[in-house]
């Protein structure tokens, strides 16, 4: 059973909100010396190596360390209300240094020691299913909570988030001769036309995504956005080979339960990597720092969405930064977050803006599924059509979105809708808040559940559990 404790504030008012640093004293030096005097990390470190592992512990075992990991996170917490951009600098070189969330990291567990958790307690982590990890991914969330609270230290964050990563560099050569790049659970296409057509064909399991597919997801948004032959894209899913769906195209089953059951849908690497990576990237596009974009340092492009079969959970999150989206008649839209036990991403930021409050809490909170022939339909859509004309109004959509000017305007547009410090406040709670919930006793027991009741082939995956 996973101990997860909120970060605790001090209850005495006269106590000191925030430690004192002397002047001029490093900051590796304040955390060594606040975690020495306090002595909480050490001890919430001697109990996890004396203790059994999580499923084996007694209540009574489970209350120590709770109280002991909480006195941590609460240091953890206090320290980093304080310092956060001063650690950020120290990581990043005065913020010379674009570092990605899970470089910042690691470099914050090698500065300092106890502050978040390092590579080694990671690995033991990610080889236990998610009821038998102890949640170190908690005080990751601590962490990054802090630094995107900071109006410099986060957008600094944000920026290097939105610069094209090592693996779609390494096949741009590739990708702007031949065209095309395939991987295992996206297909990218560059046609005559300029459109970058991005297809998701996790077949198997209804694309629901995984840590594999948020990766390629991200390189092949960043190639489409690279390669100056592009103009517009499209994201659509492919045929299927699921067997109740077989043949027949689907966008997105949206979070596969049994990874998250499993152990393998970690907070960095997936839930905050999609939200701040590709997600992010096709609203506000590329940061580049090309010197010839002298009028900006963002290269973007405007972007369709395709709806075939359903759009669930991270699917719907999908339609919400695209400019234009299509849906067949027969598909429907849904945020099942109340059933899994999480937070949606950042659909509880952006979902209100096109459907309003009250049906918002409708499909967050009580699970409602928005059908593409229902009126409420086209708050989210654009078009519905039939679904043989499904390609034809792709065509139609493509074609409109392709000029300078919609690129202009879908910028603005975007400044107004989303502006960049609004986004960084809500990803800075919602990092901590969806480091919580993944280690909630009710989100375990339901991912547990899902998992012991599909242990067949890999096709037996979330859009079961949903229906």
């Amino acid at each position: 059973m996973t101990t997860v404790v909120q970060p605790a504030r001090p209850a005495h008012p006269t106590r000191p909100e925030h430690p004192v640093r002397a002047p001029h004293e490093d900051v590796r030096d304040v955390w060594s010396r606040l975690a020495a005097e306090s002595g909480a990390v050490a001890r919430a470190e001697e109990l996890l190596a004396a203790l059994p592992d999580p499923v084996a512990r007694t209540a009574g075992q489970q209350a120590d360390l709770a109280a002991a990991m909480d006195a941590a996170r609460a240091l953890r917490a206090r320290f980093l209300d304080t310092y956060a951009d001063a650690v950020h600098d120290r990581l990043t070189e005065g913020r010379t240094v674009a570092l990605r969330i899970d470089e910042l990291l690691e470099a914050a567990a090698r500065e300092l020691p106890g502050l978040v958790p390092d590579d080694a307690r990671l690995a033991s982590e990610r080889s236990r299913v998610q009821a038998g990890k102890e949640g170190h991914e908690i005080d990751q969330g601590i962490f990054l909570r802090a630094v995107l609270r900071s109006p410099a230290a986060g957008a600094h964050l944000l920026d290097a988030m939105l610069r094209p990563t090592p693996r779609a560099l390494a096949l741009l050569d590739e990708f702007t001769r031949s065209g095309v790049v395939e991987m295992e659970s996206v297909r990218l296409e560059r046609h005559r036309d300029g459109v970058a057509r991005l297809t998701m064909c996790r077949d198997d399991c209804l694309n629901a995504e995984d840590s594999r597919q948020v990766d390629d997801m991200e390189t092949a948004v960043d190639l489409a956005l690279l390669d100056p032959a592009v103009r517009v894209g499209l994201l659509r899913g492919g045929e299927m080979t699921h067997p109740r769906y077989r043949g027949r195209r689907v966008f997105s089953a949206g979070i596969n339960l049994k990874s998250l059951s499993s152990g393998d849908i970690p907070l960095v690497g997936f839930l905050l990597r999609r939200e701040l990576g590709y997600l992010h990237k096709l609203v506000r596009g590329l940061r580049t720092d090309h010197p010839g974009q002298w009028h900006t340092p963002f290269v973007e492009k405007p972007w369709v969405a395709a709806v075939d079969g359903f759009a669930i959970g991270g699917g719907t999150q999908i339609l919400l930064v695209c400019d234009h989206v299509i849906a067949a008649s027969d598909a429907y839209v849904s945020l099942p977050a109340a059933k899994e036990g999480i937070i949606p991403g950042v659909a509880n930021f952006r979902f209100t803006r096109y459907v309003g409050p009250r049906i918002a809490r409708q499909v967050i909170l009580e699970g409602r599924r928005i059908r593409a022939s229902e009126p409420d339909a086209r708050l989210l859509v654009d078009e519905v059509v039939e679904p043989e004309e499904m390609d034809a109004a792709v065509e139609r959509s493509l074609a409109r979105l392709d000029g300078d000017a919609v690129l202009a305007n879908r910028r603005m547009l975007n400044l107004a809708e989303e502006p960049p410090d609004a986004f960084r406040a809500y990803m800075a709670e919602f990092a901590l808040q969806q480091a919580l919930r993944i280690y909630g006793q009710d989100v375990i027991d339901k991912v547990g559940r899902f998992g012991a009741a599909h242990q067949g082939p890999p096709g037996d995956d979330a859009a079961y559990a949903r229906g």
